[in-house]
């Protein structure tokens, strides 16, 4: 997988992020197509985890360095109407060479738990990674 930049060895201290979203009609399971109701869809909770597993990166990378979600479990526990505000919580639990895992949970102002799960991302070099693609 390679070995880390001097910059990037910051990535083996335990990082966290805490990010606040307000669940709104574009964030609905009807709106994203993942059901028939206007409550928080799953994949809007999903993304808000990986957002705030970039926020706890974030700091951490050497300039040119990103990283890229490669395995996501998730449970989604509990409905959150348009309006509701949750609080989204990354915590890193692993990292091994590029590789780096959080726990992620989601909970609304009053703490009751709405999703949670584990992200892993790698970082990458972003022009060498996206150099790889090639045509389409």
């Amino acid at each position: 997988m390679g070995r880390l930049s001097a910059m990037d060895e910051s990535l083996s201290a335990t990082r966290t992020a805490t990010l606040t979203f307000t669940v709104g009609d574009g964030d609905t399971a009807v709106a994203l197509g993942s059901g028939s109701l206007p409550v928080l869809g799953t994949p809007r909770l999903l993304a808000w985890c990986e957002a705030a597993t970039c926020a706890a990166l974030e700091e951490s990378m050497a300039p040119g360095r990103t990283s890229v979600g490669t395995r996501i479990s998730l449970e989604h526990l509990a409905a959150s109407p348009v309006g509701a505000a949750l609080t989204v919580t990354a915590t890193q639990v692993y990292a091994d060479g590029r590789l780096v895992r959080f726990s992620v949970s989601a909970r609304h102002a009053d703490g009751k738990l709405v999703g949670s799960g584990e992200v892993t991302r790698v970082v990458v070099d972003a022009e060498r990674f996206l150099a790889r693609l090639g045509p389409v």
